[in-house]
């Protein structure tokens, strides 16, 4: 980091001992370089400040701070890791971390699925983008699918139209492939028999909690409140509030990026200042 600054986005040492060495690693394995050749030139540590706070803040790349690492390098890294899992990889290891830490074992043996549209900025391509009907977003839908800690175990992203069933069959599947152990899923009324058949065909029993009409006002519902509570948590990503990628590969990756930096701060018993803090 050097002498600038630190930025309330920025890993602490703390963190960055539990993602650092996961990054070491990858690069240790890299054998080719860059089209540029500079590979190499840029702190890991700093590209990961560069993500995360432009996940935080929501800025465009060209508004990187001049201090951060270049749009560059960074979206070089970005996309890099992206397109060969990394991001993924150092995700599930880290919520492994973090369920041992609780006392439970690696993998879960429950999720429970939503879905939330998100609108997308004009210069999202409108081949990947739809219209809720339900909702009357314009945009994208995030898919996902979390455990009982409120830990992100799949996403998928897709245009807005795509039904709730389609995304939740997709993410059916992602759990199953990542996460044998998973054998029951809860889901709200918007996911349908198709998905229930799905779920039975990779034995996965799926079961619909229903909200109450009978009580007034907010009321927590039952298996799936902890699904509406991580969106909310996301939420504090500014980058995640509307669709800017131009791909839903990106999406996904902005996603787990953000969950990453939750899973750090959950491990280390930090916390990130959002603009409520004075």
């Amino acid at each position: 980091m050097g002498d600038r600054k630190r930025y309330p986005s920025d890993v602490t040492d703390e963190q960055w001992e539990l993602i650092g060495p996961f990054l070491q690693a990858w690069k240790a394995k890299r054998v080719a370089v860059s089209v540029s050749g500079r590979e190499g030139d840029y702190d890991l540590r700093e590209i990961v400040n560069a993500i995360f706070y432009q996940n935080r803040t929501g800025c465009q790349w060209a508004y990187l701070p001049h201090d951060l690492p270049p749009k560059s390098a960074t979206y070089y890294y970005f996309a890099l890791w992206r397109d060969d899992g990394t991001d993924q990889v150092i995700h599930d290891l880290l919520r492994c971390q973090a369920r041992e830490k609780v006392g439970r074992r690696e993998d879960p043996s429950a999720v429970v699925l939503d879905t939330q549209s998100i609108r997308a900025a004009n210069h999202v391509p409108a081949v990947t983008t739809g219209k809720d009907a339900a909702k009357k977003v314009p945009g994208r839908k995030r898919g996902l699918a979390v455990d009982a800690l409120g830990l992100v175990i799949a996403v998928v992203v897709t245009a807005a139209s795509v039904t709730d069933n389609a995304i939740g069959i997709r993410l059916l599947d992602k759990v199953v492939e990542h996460t044998p152990t998973v054998s029951r899923a809860w889901v709200d009324a918007g996911f349908k028999q198709d998905l229930a058949l799905h779920g039975a065909v990779l034995g996965v029993d799926v079961e619909v909690v229903k909200r109450s009409d009978t009580q007034p006002g907010f009321v927590p519902i039952r298996k799936r409140w902890i699904v509406e509570q991580v969106n909310g948590t996301l939420m504090l990503h500014r980058r995640l509030t509307r669709e800017y990628e131009s791909r839903p590969e990106s999406s996904v990756s902005r996603t787990l990026w953000a969950s990453t930096a939750n899973i750090v701060r959950r491990l280390t018993g930090t916390s990130t200042p959002s603009w409520r803090h004075r």
